[in-house]
């Protein structure tokens, strides 16, 4: 079968024929269709992903396609089933354990779906909506999980609640979707006022360009009514988390998934004790989440599709930083 392999940080992608894969007892072999990028690609192309990951993965964690064939112990009608696969395939559901964390597909040691097939646990999928593209489907097991994971898997959100995200990437785009379906106030930044306008499209109540308001976790907080928001979906990490604990209200929670501006760097510590914020990290979420994703109807947006001969410009547009909502490769093109 065809695959990419990584090959330094700034070499292309190199082409390769790999061995056809085989399904093992309790396993399926995905016939991949098509795979989206994160953040997070870049960061393991980069060898910044941590530990000692290997340098010659196949890359990408998220991917949709058709099971072809099954091993001992699963059904065999589950053949031709519409699939996305889980960004880590062995958290089906429960608490997550560093054991879960290591399974998580394109980083450390574990290939991932730059590739024609995959083989899974049959366990580690979701079913994809009838009416769903294998495009759409691939733009969710990273991205449209976390956006999920942030505003349900903590303290949760309700109707009348009023939720910041940051920018306009994958996760928060998606994040801002579920939010606005929810019957929650949304409030967008961004750098860019076209990016803004778009958000303006998808249902954000509120907008704030941070390049001309620097002082935006104030700005955010006086929207939602001078207490503050009720959560902030935290991208950027380092660098903008204590813009993020001025705009949460006393009580509410910051959902910290995103590294953008770095690992480390001050945080505003009295912050979180005074205003008794939680501040949970969010790392991704379950193939339960992904299933309970899928079904709320919530369709993501897609910035451009590339072939699956041209991955490595679907690669530079992530890196632009130009994109509005996912990048996504078209392996069955």
């Amino acid at each position: 079968m065809r695959a990419f392999r990584l090959d330094g940080a700034t070499a292309p992608l190199k082409p390769i024929e790999e061995t056809e894969p085989q399904a093992g007892p309790g396993e399926v072999l995905v016939d991949l269709k098509a795979a989206s990028l994160n953040y997070r690609d870049t960061i393991v192309r980069e060898g910044r992903y941590g530990g000692d990951q290997r340098n010659d993965l196949i890359p990408l964690s998220d991917g949709a396609g058709v099971i072809a064939a099954v091993g001992d112990g699963v059904p065999g009608e589950r053949v031709g089933e519409r699939v996305v696969i889980g960004f880590m395939p062995n958290w089906t559901e429960g608490p997550f354990t560093g054991a879960k964390q290591a399974g998580a597909l394109g980083g450390g040691h574990v290939d991932g779906v730059l590739a024609e097939r995959i083989v899974v646990p049959a366990s580690g999928v979701a079913k994809l909506p009838d009416d769903w593209s294998f495009i759409d489907g691939a733009a969710y097991p990273c991205a449209g999980v976390t956006a999920w994971n942030c505003l349900f898997g903590g303290n949760g959100i309700h109707p009348g609640d009023t939720v910041l995200v940051e920018g306009t990437g994958g996760v928060s785009t998606f994040a801002l979707q579920f939010a606005h379906a929810a019957g929650a106030r949304v409030i967008a930044t961004s750098s860019s006022n076209d990016k803004l306008a778009e958000a303006r499209r998808l249902g954000a109540d509120a907008l704030i360009n941070y390049r001309e308001t620097p002082d935006w976790g104030a700005r955010a907080a006086e929207i939602a009514g001078g207490e503050g928001v009720n959560l902030v979906v935290e991208v950027g990490g380092s660098g903008t988390l204590n813009q993020a604990l001025q705009a949460v209200r006393p009580g509410g929670e910051v959902a910290l998934v995103g590294v953008l501006t770095g690992f480390g760097g001050e945080v505003n510590t009295g912050a979180i004790l005074m205003k008794a914020v939680e501040v949970r990290g969010v790392y991704v979420g379950s193939v339960s989440h992904l299933s309970t994703a899928l079904r709320s109807g919530v369709r993501p947006v897609i910035d451009e599709v590339f072939a699956f001969d041209r991955a490595d410009a679907a690669f530079e547009r992530l890196r632009s930083g130009a994109h509005r909502g996912k990048v996504v490769v078209d392996i069955a093109a």
